[in-house]
């Protein structure tokens, strides 16, 4: 699989670069830019090198089953990428040239007219009904604009779209060169660390947590065959004590997979760590009455829910994680946005950060906002930008459709 330093003799060239800039947006603007500095390292060195960047990315999600044509016209406006063209030319101090259409002679146009070092942004690539289809039509109107194709949004890679799959593939049967990026290269060394386990980084510990035990039921069982334990905290615990024969009260249990969580627990035996207690309440409220239930003596009642995980189970997940030397973590152990539920993820949070020589994982999703929140951020060895891509290269063994077609 070539690299972006494999490829040579870049000036003058087109280089079609499939980025992530699936950025949060409040009141039309962006709310968290972390997805374009992020691929800042991979722009940057193009523009250095003399290329002529096209920038291709998705932004939202557009309903062409369901939505009616007002619908999709007002999808399309919320997510139009000329809001993060404006942002990318601001961080990188040059102009970006912005297409409001995705194909048609408008975009031909302004790719003929790029200049060495110039970079242009396509307009979003979901605004074409045959981007999640990866129709050959679509894909061989968007591969005919460049000479070079670069792989660098990881968030993407687990989808085979036009734009991630369809390009490359034509771009290859055609000879021309194609590589992937400095942060999706960063993404494929780090997760396939966890992947791929040596002895010197066991004990390995999965921390797991979230709302669905049915979303990372592969997840579960690959981890099963390479961890030494796994930490489930969250929601999706609950489903799990149910299978243990405990009331949960109003928490959310996934009846249709409490055989699954039974066939899993006795097939880890001690391997899986489930909470001790769980702090609950009667409603979602600041003023609602939460009350600390220790979920192995007494069950939860009926009119309360496990929002976190409580201080028996906080104390239990932190020995369990002082013993590892790599960690993989993907979801809260509770509703962390509100701050009465708070305390399990921060302290799982803590306690990953706080290890000396330990290689640590965050899996994208709402474990790396917890992570940014909290102010531990920097401190974890690889924090992924793609949540669903990093657990589907771990339900994978490896591989992700965006990237293995990248390789020979």
């Amino acid at each position: 699989m070539k690299t972006l330093k494999d490829l040579k003799d870049l000036k003058g060239k087109r280089i079609l670069v499939r980025v992530d800039f699936n950025v949060p947006l409040k009141n039309g603007k962006i709310d968290d830019d972390n997805r374009i500095i992020q691929a800042l390292p991979t722009i940057n060195y193009l523009v250095g090198s003399g290329a002529r960047v096209i920038l291709f990315s998705h932004l939202g999600k557009i309903d062409y089953k369901k939505a009616t044509p007002e619908e999709l016209k007002a999808q399309k406006a919320k997510n139009n990428l000329k809001v993060v063209a404006e942002r990318l030319s601001e961080i990188m101090k040059q102009p970006v040239v912005f297409s409001e259409v995705t194909t048609g002679k408008e975009l031909d146009d302004k790719v003929a007219a790029l200049q060495d070092a110039e970079v242009l942004l396509v307009q979003n690539t979901r605004y074409e009904k045959g981007e999640e289809k990866n129709d050959p039509d679509l894909s061989a109107s968007w591969a005919k604009l460049g000479d070079v194709f670069v792989m660098d949004a990881f968030g993407s890679a687990h989808r085979a779209h036009a734009s991630t799959y369809g390009i490359p593939e034509l771009l290859k049967k055609d000879g021309k060169p194609v590589a992937i990026g400095f942060l999706v290269e960063k993404e494929v060394h780090a997760l396939s660390r966890v992947v791929n386990v040596k002895n010197s980084d066991r004990p390995y510990l999965a921390i797991l947590g979230g709302l669905k035990v049915s979303d990372k039921i592969k997840v579960i069982d690959l981890l099963l065959e390479k961890c030494d334990k796994i930490i489930i905290g969250g929601a999706m615990a609950y489903t799990f004590q149910r299978a243990r024969g405990f009331t949960t009260g109003n928490s959310p249990v996934e009846e249709s997979q409490l055989d699954y969580a039974r066939e899993c627990l006795a097939k880890a035996k001690d391997r899986i760590v489930l909470p001790l207690d769980a702090m609950a309440s009667d409603a979602f409220s600041p003023e609602a009455r939460t009350v600390n239930f220790p979920t192995v003596n007494e069950n939860i009642p009926e009119g309360f829910e496990g929002l976190d995980i409580g201080p028996k189970t906080i104390k239990l997940f932190q020995a369990e994680i002082a013993k590892a030397k790599m960690v993989f973590w993907n979801g809260p152990m509770g509703v962390f946005e509100q701050k009465e539920f708070i305390k399990g993820t921060a302290a799982v949070c803590e306690a990953i950060a706080s290890l000396k020589g330990v290689f640590s994982v965050i899996g994208g999703g709402d474990s790396a906002s917890a992570a940014k929140k909290l102010g531990y951020f920097d401190k974890f060895s690889h924090v992924s930008t793609g949540g669903g891509a990093s657990l589907e290269m771990i339900e994978n063994n490896g591989h992700l459709p965006g990237i293995d077609i990248i390789g020979d």
